[in-house]
């Protein structure tokens, strides 16, 4: 059975067995299974793992918006072509305790903290189970232990990123327990994970066999390590780490970044990991939902443009639908997530990129919106609305040339740090003299590689984040001209992280012990 199904197959003995789908924490303990009566072979342990892969396909962390509302909207990259719920609150700043309970397709702030935790408790019991389980060789037992120690790091790596300091635990703690948990220290838990992540970059596979796509290899632990090092300032085991990917995994930048896009290519060369979907397999959010059964992944559906926005002019609205008919193809999306303002006046011209950020246009007929077409899928066959079999992508290649270029020049100034934006620039424009950076300054470079990352990286969940980590949110954001909202009187400095949401502070208020304000939400 290839991985993609196995993983959506094992989503309901993840939620009706290692977590609880409504609350985790009012989580029932015999609701979970437990080292002594499941995890006694290889086989189940797998399993067991492929349940908490299953947790991250969740809408509320990369099976829809998920994660990514909370990395693009509210920077200055995206944002959609109208009000939307889960949306407004990230994107517009008005976020509060009350409003992080809301959901919408099992979005929000509460659905994410919830699954993220989901991911924590499942990968502690499947720790728990393997250490010392002779039922298990030692060889799998180490292979499957740094892999569950991945998965864990990861959620701790986004509640750090979002949240700050939060609850953190890593044994199998009984539920009463991990429902009194205070705040710990962000710092202390970043060490922590990225300890357990040079374990698990150590231990995982350095490539996953065609047959277990989806599953992720030991460099996207190193990824998420040298991502966690830019964050903290270390920008010597930054750069160490991305040279580490570069130079010693499988991975090679492709010759364009629309090869990178086409989805007849997923799983290439500069992909690092990316969660696999299929169409026609029932997700959490649609079990029990007649209308919506046989839905895929959603992704694709929040940049594909919707019907109903469109074309600019009705007159060509028949030419568009025949137009699109005749290529097997719908406007079957939400237009959520579309280019700013901001984004299109400054993204420059001749870079080849453009066109694949950038598109206002369908075969010449001019659209209302524009959209960024590198993450959208139109064919009917193979992405319909919302039963996408599309891939979410988390980490690829170019990213870390680009990390490596920014610690570089943080280090020792551009001299050597030209060489890994240039391998990124190179094949966005045409013309050497076009790509070709020369005599810049420390400070010059630094904001060449802030403007490169917003160029290569729009819309692939990294924007927010590196604007927060970069200091410059606030400014930023005031600076930035949107389309649905106007944020710049709404942002404070607090914005930089999330309220803990009020119906998590009612059930355990020792979340308020160590900060009564909640991040500045109070």
């Amino acid at each position: 059975m290839q991985f993609a199904t196995k993983v959506l197959v094992l989503a309901a003995l993840c939620c009706l067995t290692l977590t609880a789908c409504e609350d985790f924490l009012q989580e029932n303990p015999q609701d979970i299974i437990t080292p002594s009566n499941f995890f006694n072979t290889e086989s189940d342990a797998r399993q067991a793992l492929t349940g908490v892969y299953a947790i991250y396909k969740n809408n509320a962390l990369y099976g829809q918006l998920g994660l990514y509302t909370f990395y693009e909207n509210g920077a200055d990259v995206v944002g959609p072509n109208r009000g939307f719920g889960v949306v407004e609150p990230i994107g517009n700043y008005t976020l509060t305790e009350t409003s992080a309970d809301q959901s919408i397709q099992l979005m929000g702030v509460l659905n994410t903290w919830k699954d993220l935790y989901k991911v924590v408790l499942n990968a502690n019991i499947l720790l728990d189970a393997l250490e010392g389980n002779d039922g298990i060789i030692e060889e799998v037992r180490t292979e499957l232990t740094g892999e569950a120690l991945f998965l864990r790091a990861l959620a701790y790596y986004h509640l750090t990123n979002l949240w700050g300091d939060v609850p953190y635990y890593r044994d199998a703690l009984p539920i009463a327990e991990i429902a009194r948990l205070g705040r710990t220290d962000k710092e202390r838990i970043r060490q922590e994970i990225l300890a357990d992540l040079q374990i698990a970059q150590n231990t995982m596979p350095t490539a996953v066999a065609a047959v277990e796509n989806g599953r992720a290899s030991r460099w996207a632990a190193a990824c998420t390590m040298a991502k966690i090092y830019l964050i903290q300032g270390d920008w010597q085991a930054a750069r160490d780490k991305c040279r580490e990917i570069i130079e010693s995994s499988p991975h090679r930048l492709l010759p364009t970044v629309e090869e990178v896009f086409d989805p007849l290519n997923e799983y290439n060369a500069e992909i690092i990991w990316e969660l696999d979907f299929e169409k026609n397999v029932v997700s959490q959010f649609e079990q029990g939902r007649p209308d919506m059964a046989g839905n895929g992944n959603w992704f694709a559906s929040m940049f594909n443009p919707r019907l109903r926005d469109e074309p600019k002019n009705t007159e060509d609205r028949n030419t568009l639908i025949e137009r699109l008919n005749a290529n097997g193809e719908a406007f079957t999306g939400t237009g959520l997530q579309i280019p700013l303002p901001d984004l299109i006046n400054k993204f420059p011209e001749r870079d080849l990129r453009r066109p694949l950020t950038v598109q206002d246009t369908y075969e010449g007929i001019p659209l209302n919106f524009p959209y960024m077409p590198k993450m959208w899928n139109l064919s009917l066959d193979q992405s319909p609305r919302f039963n996408h079999s599309d891939n979410t992508l988390i980490y690829r290649l170019a990213d870390v040339y680009l990390m490596a270029a920014e610690a570089e020049n943080e280090l020792n100034g551009p001299a050597e740090a030209y060489e890994y934006l240039h391998a990124i620039r190179s094949r966005a424009y045409e013309a050497e003299a076009d790509w070709r950076l020369e005599n810049l300054s420390t400070e010059a470079f630094r904001q060449a590689v802030r403007d490169e990352r917003k160029w290569e990286l729009a819309g692939e969940g990294h924007r927010r984040m590196d604007l927060i980590r970069w200091g410059i949110l606030l400014e930023t954001v005031k600076q930035t001209e949107y389309r649905v909202y106007d944020p710049a009187e709404n942002i404070q400095p607090y914005h930089v992280l999330l309220p803990i949401p009020q119906s998590e502070l009612i059930l355990n208020p020792a979340l308020l012990e160590s900060d009564p304000t909640n991040n500045g939400y109070r």
